[in-house]
Formats: C-alpha cells, structure tokens, sequence
C-alpha cells in the first residue's frame, strides 16, 4: 500500500512511571499523544492506568479513567483515532467491556489466542512466575459480540504463528460481522515465548492471512526492532511503536517520548517510497464508518 498507517502505544501495562518516562494521567496521556500526532500517528493505543497516588504502575479498568483519558486525547488531538486495549487474564472481562461501551473507541484490540506468558533470565529463573494469557474462542466472541454492539473495529493481536492462522479461521467462520471494518491482523513479535522479532519470519506471515485483509507488526525490544519495523514498511504494513514497545530509538540511544518514536517510524515509511496516512485515509483503509 502506498499510504502507511502509524499507531502509537503510548504506555503500555504495567510499566513503572517512577523508573521510565510513561504517562500516566490524562494530561500526561494528551501531551504524548499531541507529540505523537504531530509526528504522524493518526491512532493511538491507549492502555489505563490507575489514577491513585503510587498508583501509577498498575492498570485500570475504570470506565470513568477511560473517559476522562480518552476525552482528554481527543480534544489535544483533532479527528484522532482511538485504539483501545482489552487484554486482561482470566475469563471476567467485565471491566474491559464496560470501558468500551462508555468511550466507544473506534478500534479495539482483540486478543486472538492463548500464549503461554513466558520470560527467562540468564542465571535459568523465571523473571516472573509461568503464566498463561488465556484467550480462548468464546472469550474472544465475547469481545467482538460487545464490538459490533458499540460500532467499533476489532485489531487481532496474533502473538505467534498458530493465531495468525485462528485469526484467518474466525474469518472463515464469519465472527468479524459486516460493518466492523475490514480484517485486521497486528503481529506482535518480540515477547519472550511468541514469535521472535525476525524480518525473516515477518515476511512469510501474510501468506496465512486472509485475501483483502491489513496488517501491522507490533515490535517489542531495544534497537534491534527498527530493521524490523523497515521490513514492515517495505512489505506494505502498517507501523506501530511507542513507549508500550521500546525506549529506544534506531541508533540506540534512549526516546524522549513517544514523539521521537513515532517521527523515525515516519522515517522507514519515508524510506520505502511510502507516505503516512492522514486520519481520514486511515479511516478508509480500515473500513472504518
């Protein structure tokens, strides 16, 4: 595709504020996503986090936070497009679905399959203790029946190659209903136990998505995404980074935000001949309504 849609992940999930420069309240969320914007992200990812005092690191499922978030982004960023997370452990999903239809985002994130949620350090520890990310079909059913209930556009996260290929099967079976926009695959390369950051593996991945369908790669490390993210550029996907996924910019040294980011993954668009879509265009590509 000629135009390059550039989503912006502005936080993340549990990234400490005290230790990294992540924004965490709603001015703090509006400035980076002006930055951001300003660079050339039309969608922006936005994850919630608790509000209290020392609080900061841990998320939220407040319809209330999402509101005041939200509001607060797209009256610092004009005609911008919101992309809200879902993911969360365990089979209640209540508070995701509540923030969804308070703030009707016009893209959600849909987790698209189990992982095992895996990190291990050099001395042979778990960095965490073993976990699943559960995401079986009826709770991914759940999410598009409340999705297509609120008018909004589900964004498949595949972690590894097996989901790209469920993704394609929940196509097949007709759980992305007309009026959701067209099928979009976000390949999220880089966790510890899912598909590894590799422009090799990246390039065989579209032939298991479906014919007309759009996808992006989601790249989750330090300098060594960035080949990765040119890659994307060049195969015609969409490109997505912010302080979620790195710190860091091509040359290695340490982002000053998620504007930085955004502006050198401008630059790989520029690179492969490709211009960034406007808001509007994004729309449009999406299949957005």
């Amino acid at each position: 595709m000629d135009k390059a849609i550039l989503t912006c992940a502005l936080t993340g999930v549990l990234t400490n504020p005290k230790q990294h420069p992540v924004p965490v309240t709603p001015l703090q969320m509006a400035a980076e996503a002006r930055d951001a914007f300003n660079a050339g992200a039309t969608i922006m990812h936005v994850h919630l986090r608790m509000q209290h005092d020392g609080m900061g690191h841990m998320p939220s499922w407040d319809p209330d936070v999402a509101e005041e978030v939200v509001n607060a982004i797209r009256q610092a960023c004009p005609g911008v497009i919101i992309n809200l997370t879902t993911g969360v452990v365990g089979q209640d999903i209540a508070g995701p679905l509540a923030c969804i239809r308070r703030v009707k985002p016009e893209i959600a994130a849909c987790n698209a399959g189990s992982l095992n949620y895996l990190k291990i350090k050099e001395d042979g520890q778990w960095a965490w203790p073993p976990m699943v990310f559960d995401n079986p079909v009826a709770k991914v059913q759940q999410y598009l029946d409340v999705m297509q209930e609120c008018g909004v556009h589900p964004e498949f996260e595949c972690f590894d190659v097996g989901i790209v290929r469920s993704v394609t099967m929940y196509l097949k079976a007709g759980m992305l209903k007309p009026g959701m926009g067209r099928a979009e695959y976000n390949l999220v390369m880089g966790v510890a136990s899912g598909m590894p950051c590799d422009a090799d593996l990246l390039a065989l991945l579209p032939r298991w998505m479906a014919p007309d369908s759009v996808w992006q790669s989601t790249l989750i490390g330090r300098a060594e995404i960035w080949p990765v993210h040119q890659k994307t550029a060049e195969l015609g996907g969409m490109l997505r980074t912010g302080l979620e996924d790195t710190f860091y910019l091509p040359d290695g040294s340490r982002a000053s935000g998620n504007g930085a980011l955004i502006a050198a993954l401008a630059h790989c668009a520029k690179q492969a001949g490709r211009t960034v879509a406007t808001p509007d265009e994004a729309r449009a590509l999406l299949g957005l309504t």
